[in-house]
């Protein structure tokens, strides 16, 4: 590949990650496209869909002119109304016709890899007609495969690839969303410190500061007075943090120390993903 070295890294998370959602799907038979998984309202064809769909927007092919039904209770907002739209559009797709999909769009788009000579700053398309730089759109698009790639697992009950090089990626998107969570969205008191001790395939110890001026920042450093402290294993982290499971179905996997309401604030807003 010839994508500048900054990107390097989203394109090898990527890579290993769409290929490993290709063994997972290819010998499935027709009715176990059908299956849940955790995001709500979308089947394992439907996260295959969105894969596809949002590779052929990296591609710069053009949105599918196509009109939602009514009834999809789990579209609630102009963000999954866009995101929904590549997906209802394959929802009657074949087996066959979903692999030969994928595969076709995993070549098209390693060429474009291959190819790519753009900086890291190049301005490209981002959903909702926005703009992104291409380095985050990048890192976007690697830190969602990894996550679907999870969905995928869990769906069809096949573990594994908690500690590749898209969940480190996932790992640093989900860490820079912590400072939000901690002194906006749960309210934590200014000159306060909570911290986030994960363990597991991948491990961690991050700081979530709120300044004198009620800012959040995070850092590796610990802190000897925190608020809160929030252990818990990598697959919970990223399930909270993604939206896939709430705080109270899995008490068993968290252990709170300290202030009992903030940490039942911050455990409220940890899902970061829209």
């Amino acid at each position: 590949m010839t994508v500048h070295p900054s990107l390097q890294t989203y394109a090898d998370a990527w890579t290993h990650s769409v290929e490993s959602i290709t063994e997972l799907v290819q010998p499935l038979a027709e009715g176990e496209w059908n299956r849940p998984t955790p995001c709500p309202g979308w089947s394992v064809r439907d996260i295959v869909s969105h894969v596809i769909g949002l590779d052929c927007e990296m591609l710069g092919d053009p949105r599918p002119i196509h009109t939602l039904p009514r009834d999809l209770y789990h579209v609630q907002s102009e963000f999954a109304r866009y995101m929904e739209m590549q997906v209802d559009v394959r929802r009657h797709h074949t087996a066959p016709e979903m692999t030969s999909e994928l595969e076709y769009t995993i070549i098209r788009r390693n060429r474009q890899l291959r190819n790519e000579t753009r900086g890291p700053d190049t301005m490209v398309r981002a959903p909702l007609g926005a703009e992104e730089t291409l380095e985050a759109a990048m890192r976007r698009r690697a830190f969602d495969i990894w996550v679907h790639e999870q969905d995928l697992r869990m769906a069809l009950n096949k573990p594994g690839n908690l500690d590749s090089p898209g969940a480190y990626v996932a790992r640093d998107v989900l860490l820079d969303a912590m400072p939000k969570v901690v002194a906006k969205d749960a309210g934590a008191p200014a000159s306060s410190a909570v911290v986030i001790d994960v363990h597991g395939p991948v491990e961690f110890l991050r700081t979530v500061r709120v300044n004198a001026d009620g800012r959040g920042s995070v850092d590796g450093a610990p802190s000897l007075g925190p608020l809160v402290t929030l252990a818990m294993d990598w697959e919970t982290f990223y399930r909270l943090a993604c939206g896939r499971v709430r705080a109270t179905a899995v008490p068993d996997r968290l252990k709170v120390d300290g202030d009992p309401e903030l940490a039942a604030a911050i455990l409220r807003a940890f899902a970061v993903t829209p």
